[in-house]
């Protein structure tokens, strides 16, 4: 079957058909990570887009049920140059065509992926419609036009929890995992640190792998739905808060940079990604849309304090302005490929953030660190507040 993608500038790519059938409408990006498309899809950040990949052969080692960043995908199409029909792994439990069926996810394959990447680095994101429909490419940027794109939009409130929960109380989904013999198991070798510190988590989006790695670095964590005000989080008695990713425009989650505002001097303070975008609302800066985005696994970032230089993953579309910042506020790390701001921290508060995902999931583990130093701003502060 044949399926068309149509963006609303006009531009149209004819593929095949793999995965759900019907018509989708969203902001189309691409990703430029190797590997990894199980945990794209199923990121929570991606609500509202149809992702292009640009590596070439997508589908290579199927899907199964252990590698997913929430419950289920979120994005609206998945665009491919080759789809790999046979998965060989021996981890796999479907195929990634039948796992798109499974979710009502259309998919197109035999896509220029080279083309589109040029021409969104080119044009810039834009709306595109992917139907497998019989309508015609006039039709189809007509309805990519029509339809929701990000801008102005909370998809927030469609992916947070729905109420406050602990995160794996039994330690059975954290362990750190190893491969013997082909089969992967839980390490015993490797145990779990005791949880030191007591979090809560303000579930924007947030990725399963963000809260494993959360409680490999010693950390309790209560999530809370991202409407959760200021007073009912400090009535949790945390010793710290931690601001999620998530989809959507930043500038739109007016609720969200109120209950930050309420938590600043108040308890140490770590954000990424969408939290990062949100905590410079909260410091009274705003953001801007980027271009065409920064999404995948090889995005240089320097730390301008050490000069140091790591490979990160990212997933966003908006960045934050740093001449809206106040100079209270110091920007620590900067996009080696643009110069946009990847890092922040207040100068007196215990409040920092960086615009990557250290924890991969995928992508290299170059930002791991960051768990860690999170850790250590709260001992610091029960050390010199012991109150708190």
């Amino acid at each position: 079957m044949k399926a068309l993608l149509a963006l609303e500038d006009g531009r149209s790519f004819e593929g095949e058909s793999f995965g759900a059938t019907g018509t989708r409408v969203g902001e189309i990006c691409f990703n430029t990570a190797m590997t990894g498309y199980q945990e794209v899809l199923t990121d929570p950040s991606y609500r509202g887009q149809i992702v292009a990949m640009t590596y070439p052969l997508i589908g290579n080692y199927g899907t199964n049920s252990l590698d997913q960043e929430s419950p289920l995908p979120h994005v609206r199409g998945f665009v491919v140059e080759e789809l790999s029909e046979i998965p060989s792994n021996w981890r796999s439990e479907m195929s990634l065509g039948e796992y798109l069926r499974r979710w009502d996810i259309p998919g197109v394959q035999g896509i220029d992926t080279r083309a589109l990447t040029r021409h969104l680095r080119t044009r810039g994101a834009m709306k595109a419609c992917l139907t497998t429909e019989e309508t015609s490419p006039a039709e189809a940027t007509q309805r990519a036009v029509e339809g929701e794109g990000v801008i102005g939009m909370d998809y927030v409130r469609e992916v947070t929890a729905q109420a406050i929960y602990e995160w794996d109380p039994d330690d059975r989904l954290s362990q750190f995992w190893s491969v013997t013999n082909g089969n992967a198991s839980a390490s015993p070798q490797q145990p779990l640190p005791p949880a030191r510190f007591h979090i809560v988590a303000y579930d924007y989006g947030i990725k399963e792998n963000i809260l494993r790695r959360l409680r490999q670095n010693g950390f309790r964590i209560t999530v809370v739905p991202a409407a959760t005000s200021a007073d009912e989080t400090l009535a949790l008695n945390a010793d710290g808060v931690f601001l999620s990713n998530g989809p959507g425009d930043p500038a739109a989650l007016s609720y969200a940079h109120e209950a930050v505002r309420g938590l600043m001097g108040k308890k140490p303070i770590f954000g990424v990604c969408l939290g990062h975008q949100i905590l410079g609302f909260a410091f009274g800066g705003s953001t801007f849309k980027l271009k065409f985005g920064h999404r995948g696994a090889n995005q240089p970032v320097k730390d301008l304090r050490t000069g140091k230089v790591a490979i990160t993953s990212q997933n966003h579309g908006f960045a934050v302005d740093p001449n809206s910042l106040p100079s209270n506020i110091e920007v620590t790390h900067i996009n080696l490929n643009d110069g946009t701001v990847e890092g922040m921290r207040h100068k007196a508060l215990p409040i920092f953030s960086v615009q990557y995902h250290p924890e991969a999931a995928p992508g290299p583990h170059d930002a791991s660190y960051f768990f860690a130093q999170f850790a250590d701003l709260i001992d610091k502060e029960k050390q010199s507040n012991p109150a708190n």
